[in-house]
């Protein structure tokens, strides 16, 4: 870490409202990972009356049974490395890199080899000697009780409009807020990169071309673009939809990060050091990715942030208006939904989820607005 990487990072460590909004972040990335452990129908492991031990939670947590599989094996994979990863942190460095690598591609094995199975199980009802269930013991897919009960010791957040438990809902719909908020972010901020490094850099005709055609772009209406995309796509009966949304908030989330990328590289591309690599003779991917790219990392950093928070946002609109992640997979949005006949009655499914989707998007923001302050110039 350089000078002015130490400098920016202790101007965010100071600011509270930063440091407040990464905790959010953190916090939520935990919920969204620990999801299973948290929340789940089927015991963590049980003891039968003759004495054996088994442990029902596993195999779907290797191979669940979700429509957003992938999603959902995704998170439980990252739970898994990041455990291994930390634990091998105390190992010599000489092997850690190896171990590593190879602890990364053992912990595919057991996700591609354990099959879904159906499982109709009421395991609450069982005579076990010993079980263990998560804190939360209903799966966010179960009938767990009266349609639209009201929050009680037994479902803290109440039930949902088919009589599904609200609070694990509510986390397993943080994965996929993040999902979308952090996937298409990335996705939009890989498109704008490419395209406002490239037209910074190259100028002349190439610029006044490729600009036109982003303005083009933008005149579209985003969010009458994201409906009709998603209902295009929603008809051809792709089961991972939380991937179309993502795809679909990335192509039409990038207009904003070209346009600033490309201002950064104009900046950049006057300066000396640039200037002194290209008479040098130093190949433009190298310029481009290994020294004006890195130093345009602070305001992608910033509209990263800000992205997320508006992606969760939009995912949480779709879902709302009926276009977006489709059920029976939870989303804040589609919970929104479900009360949207009598808010006032079915309040929980106004409050929880909306406490929720502020809090993320209050994270996000907070943490974009301290990371602007601290790479401001001044």
């Amino acid at each position: 870490m350089n000078f002015f990487s130490r400098a920016a990072w202790r101007r965010f460590a100071s600011d509270i409202p930063a440091v407040i909004g990464i905790a959010g972040i953190g916090i939520l990335l935990l919920i969204a990972l620990l999801a299973p452990f948290l929340a789940n129908g089927r015991p963590l492991m049980a003891q039968e009356p003759d004495g054996t031990w088994c442990f029902p939670f596993w195999r779907t947590f290797f191979a669940p049974d979700s429509p957003e599989v992938l999603i959902e094996q995704v998170f439980n994979y990252s739970l898994l490395l990041l455990i291994v990863w930390g634990g091998l942190h105390f190992v010599p460095r000489a092997w850690r890199k190896i171990l590593r690598t190879a602890a990364a591609v053992l912990l595919l094995l057991p996700f591609l080899l354990t099959d879904a199975r159906l499982d109709k199980v009421d395991y609450r009802s069982k005579a076990y000697r010993f079980v263990l269930f998560a804190p939360i013991p209903y799966g966010p897919f179960e009938l767990a009780g009266a349609p639209y009960d009201a929050p009680s010791g037994r479902h803290w957040c109440g039930l949902d409009d088919v009589g599904r438990d609200v609070a694990s809902r509510l986390i397993s719909g943080s994965r996929v807020s993040l999902a979308v908020g952090l996937g298409g972010a990335l996705l939009a901020l890989s498109i704008g990169t490419a395209v406002g490094l490239s037209a910074g850099f190259f100028r002349g005709w190439f610029d006044l071309t490729v600009m036109r055609i982003v303005e083009i772009v933008m005149c579209f209406p985003t969010f009458l673009l994201l409906l009709i995309l998603m209902s295009i796509l929603g008809d051809r009966k792709f089961e991972q939809s939380i991937l179309i949304v993502i795809g679909v908030i990335g192509l039409t989330g990038w207009i904003g990060a070209a346009f600033l990328v490309r201002g950064e590289t104009l900046r950049q591309r006057a300066l000396p050091y640039i200037e002194s690599g290209i008479v040098s003779g130093l190949p433009v991917r190298r310029i481009l990715f290994f020294h004006l790219l890195p130093n345009i990392s602070g305001p992608l950093l910033i509209s990263f942030a800000f992205g997320a928070a508006g992606a969760i946002l939009a995912e949480s609109g779709l879902s709302f208006l009926g276009f977006g992640v489709r059920p029976p997979t939870a989303s804040w949005g589609g919970l929104l939904r479900q009360a949207f006949d009598d808010p006032l009655s079915y309040w929980h499914l106004t409050l929880f989820p909306g406490l929720a989707l502020f809090w993320s998007v209050l994270a996000f923001n907070f943490t974009g607005e301290g990371l602007r302050k601290a790479f401001s110039p001044k």
